[in-house]
């Protein structure tokens, strides 16, 4: 049996895991890199051990690190988590071979799996539908295609082709980036991802779990995930469950897993691959079943047998969406930084099976987390619980709109309007939702007086907290003036540009007035701040109550509060009309360094994983020039303009930050 349970994961999968080891009596033991020496994870372990480094391949991705500090601690058990190493029948083997407990598949298993193509065929041996595999260019009959990696998981190096024109560039630009061998396989437009979670024990039993609908994606990675499906009835649901049996035995998997297929809208489907781990939508299929997924895959890894005759029934509906560092604005570019604050409201349970319907958190991170570039931008998933669909998706939106998530650019507001669009509450989603809809991208906190509400709000506050620290005139209520032309301003970096208010109290503590107008970043300078004329007044808002975290105001008779939670020169701003991060223009800025004219910086922290040209060479407008490598995703960067490069201060390997110079090019 499973004594001492080492996890070579981090984050929310680590505390997942522990959650249930702690419920069975199972020892746990964590393992941290150099920057996750204070992880939640890591505190709550029986055990730690520290992997000296900061990358993946040092720390959580180095097998013979992880081997010695599992013998180290005395476990005899290893679970791989749910990333890369999850998927390596190597690392599987060198924990068999050094007498541990493996959780997970066989070794002899994961080298099958690894080999897509492989896989494909004998699942197609048994008779379940699988979509005609190219391996030469030359032979696909018909457009569009879609590339895909021979090996590899996350549906990273995936590219649409839809012309023969572009396929063979494509392809050789596919084999660059992935490293590897690639296959195409016909592209099947407004297809649905539905995967079937199972559980297989090594005496023969296969259990399925119901299906999971997994469409709403982006860069072929899930972010909203529910069950069950709402395009999948009894009957396709019994197809679904059975061709998963069949692909499981005919690949000879055990233990917990998933089969994931390509459904389109005529009801036809088609296997894509059979996923040897612990997904992270397992959240909903535990809150729709009631069973702890965690738990039975500890059993199964102890040899022990499947605990049901049959799939468990479905009760109710659960939606789950995965709150990531990231900016859907901007090309799901990842953030890093400080999560000052993170608090989502009405949370009834965390990392287990919910005893009745409601919300439920897993989450890696907690107030104070630094979000690193080196792993997966995911910060938590939200999982809601209802009695039916339209129950859930209420419950989740109205949750993630009320969060308060501080400190680094997140998803959480193209979430909630995903949640709330029409075409989403009728169950019409597939893989191409997010290019449908675009409408969804826009931030939640869009209207102009909600943005000037919240300006005024951060004001308040800011006077309010500097009052509190005043060692004199204490009773005075801040920006009151003798003279009434006299208006008390601030500045604020928005998400349109810089905004300055103004705005006057009366004796009493009121509101006398307040303005705000936008400024034209070249006329920041203090000769010009103070200076507008009171243009746009508002008599109708009175201020209720004004601290400095928390601002009442009532607009035209409707009172609502406003919080404000400021840290160093950001005021974050949650209002009911949605949620804003607003920095305060110094009004005596130091000077900055000018950047050379037509210089390349980076847009996020990362390493330099390629570098594709040289000083000295011309290139073309749009030619890719070198690539970042940050949360486990690989960023481009291209020429804007077609020029020569003058300057080229990075090599591969090397770490950069944000604003850091990449490359200089002099513009033809």
């Amino acid at each position: 049996m499973i004594r001492r349970l080492l996890v070579a994961d981090r984050g929310e999968v680590a505390r997942r895991v522990f959650a249930t080891c702690r419920l069975v009596g199972i020892e746990t033991v964590a393992v941290y890199s150099d920057p996750d020496a204070d992880a939640p994870h890591v505190a709550e372990a029986d055990y730690a051990v520290h992997l000296p480094g900061s990358t993946p391949s040092a720390t959580y991705l180095a097998t013979g690190a992880l081997l010695a500090a599992a013998q180290r601690a005395g476990a005899n058990a290893v679970h791989p988590g749910i990333g890369t190493l999850a998927e390596d029948p190597e690392f599987a083997q060198a924990v068999v071979d050094a007498g541990m407990i493996w959780v997970g598949p066989p070794p002899a298993t994961l080298r099958t799996l690894a080999a897509k193509i492989e896989t494909k065929n004998l699942v197609a041996e048994a008779q379940v539908p699988v979509l005609p595999t190219y391996t030469d260019p030359e032979t696909v009959p018909g457009f569009p295609v879609l590339i895909k990696p021979a090996t590899g998981t996350g549906g990273h190096g995936m590219r649409v082709v839809r012309d023969a024109t572009t396929l063979a560039e494509a392809v050789a630009s596919t084999r660059r980036e992935v490293g590897g061998d690639v296959f195409c396989e016909p592209y099947v437009s407004n297809a649905r991802h539905i995967e079937v979670p199972i559980l297989a024990d090594a005496q023969g039993a296969v259990v399925p779990f119901g299906e999971r609908e997994c469409s709403v994606q982006r860069r072929y990675q899930k972010i909203v995930e529910e069950t069950p499906s709402p395009a999948v009835d009894v009957s396709l649901r019994e197809d679904l469950c059975r061709a998963a049996i069949v692909a499981v035995r005919a690949l000879g998997f055990v233990g917990a897993g998933a089969v994931e297929f390509l459904l389109d809208s005529e009801g036809d489907f088609w296997f894509l691959e059979l996923t040897p781990t612990l997904q992270a939508d397992h959240a909903v299929t535990e809150c729709v079943s009631g069973y702890d997924l965690v738990r039975l895959q500890l059993l199964v890894a102890e040899g022990g047998n499947v605990p049901m005759p049959g799939p468990p029934a479905i009760r109710g509906h659960a939606i789950e969406v995965r709150i990531c560092a990231e900016d859907p604005a901007y090309a799901w570019l990842p953030a890093s930084g400080t999560l000052h604050r993170f608090a989502v409201p009405d949370v009834a349970g965390q990392f287990r099976p919910l005893p009745q319907p409601g919300l439920r958190l897993d989450a890696g991170v907690t107030d104070g987390s630094v979000i690193g570039m080196h792993h997966d931008p995911m910060l938590a998933k939200l999982i809601s619980w209802a009695p039916s669909r339209q129950e859930a998706a209420r419950m989740l939106a109205s949750a993630l709109a009320r969060a308060h998530l501080h400190g680094v650019v997140s998803n959480r507001d193209l979430l909630v309007r995903v949640l709330r669009h029409d075409a989403f509450r009728a169950g019409e989603v597939d893989t191409g939702f997010l290019d449908r809809h675009p409408e969804v991208f826009a931030p939640l906190l869009s209207s102009v007086d909600a943005v000037r509400l919240s300006c005024l709000a951060a004001a308040l506050a800011g006077a309010a907290a500097r009052r509190a620290a005043a060692p004199v005139l204490g009773s005075l209520p801040s920006g009151w003036r003798n003279v009434p032309s006299g208006s008390q301003t601030a500045v604020y970096d928005g998400p349109t540009g810089p905004v300055e208010v103004g705005y006057r109290m009366n004796r009493r503590g009121g509101l006398a007035g307040w303005w705000v107008r936008a400024v034209d970043p070249e006329e920041l300078d203090l000769a010009g701040l103070g200076q507008a004329p009171v243009a746009d007044e508002h008599p109708n808002i009175v201020v209720v109550h004004a601290d400095s975290d928390r601002v009442i105001l009532n607009v035209q008779g409707i009172r609502f509060a406003v919080h404000v939670h400021r840290a160093g020169d950001v005021s974050y701003v949650d209002s009911p009309e949605g949620s804003v991060a607003l920095r305060e223009i110094s009004r005596f800025p130091l000077p900055t360094p000018e950047a050379a004219e037509s210089s390349l910086i980076a847009p996020l922290p990362g390493a330099v994983r390629r570098v594709l040209v040289v000083p000295g060479q011309r290139v073309r407008a749009g030619e890719l020039l070198l690539t970042l490598e940050a949360m486990k995703l690989e960023h481009p960067v291209h020429a804007p303009a077609a020029g020569v490069v003058a300057s080229l201060p990075v090599q591969p390997g090397a770490e950069v930050d944000t604003g850091e110079l990449l490359a200089v090019l002099d513009p033809e």
